[in-house]
């Protein structure tokens, strides 16, 4: 199998590079993130991906274009966001398979049990019968806490939230927390 992984963050791929490694499977990662906002958080979760594989031979399609406008016009804001927010990755994941030759897709998306994982197994066997790119299910939850352990070895930036300015609201619209603590490191009013 030869296949392609779409890669949300480096938190998430380092458990499942290192169980691919280890499973001995041909794969190559895509990043593709529009989803994540703002433009500084990307370039976070970017550059955190390319530290994790420095000094790895891991070949990695990056689409570095902050996609700010496709999200917000492929994405419900509502109810089901999430399912959009899967459906817009996965389908050019497996585009990208496609084009260049892959026989299956997947995504890092599975290692999270943060995901909803029957909508992201609904919509990965979904958008393969509309591109005929096998998608390969893999249940990757039990990496997770392989992944916070080794992301947090090599120092890794880990995010507070999924990536989109909607679950940013949801994770920090209750809290009094500032993110600027103010001269002398006190927590500001």
């Amino acid at each position: 199998m030869n296949l392609l992984v779409h890669i949300c963050c480096s938190v998430c791929f380092a458990g499942i590079l290192e169980d691919l490694k280890r499973k001995n499977l041909s794969f190559t990662g895509f990043f593709y993130n529009p989803n994540i906002h703002p433009l500084i958080e990307f370039r976070r979760r970017l550059k955190a991906l390319k530290v994790l594989l420095e000094g790895e031979n891991i070949e990695v399609i990056y689409n570095e274009n902050y996609g700010l406008k496709d999200f917000l016009r492929g994405v419900d804001w509502q109810d089901k966001r999430c399912a959009d927010c899967y459906c817009l990755r996965l389908r050019k994941t497996a585009q990208v398979a496609k084009e260049r030759g892959f026989s299956a897709f997947t995504t890092t998306l599975l290692a999270s049990p943060h995901q909803e994982h029957s909508v992201l197994r609904r919509i990965g066997e979904k958008v393969s019968e509309e591109t005929e790119v096998p998608f390969a299910y893999f249940d990757f939850r039990g990496l997770h806490q392989c992944s916070l352990e080794l992301a947090k070895k090599k120092g890794l930036y880990h995010q507070k939230y999924c990536g989109c300015i909607f679950s940013e609201y949801e994770r920090f619209k209750d809290t009094t927390l500032h993110l600027y603590r103010g001269p002398g490191g006190q927590q500001a009013k």
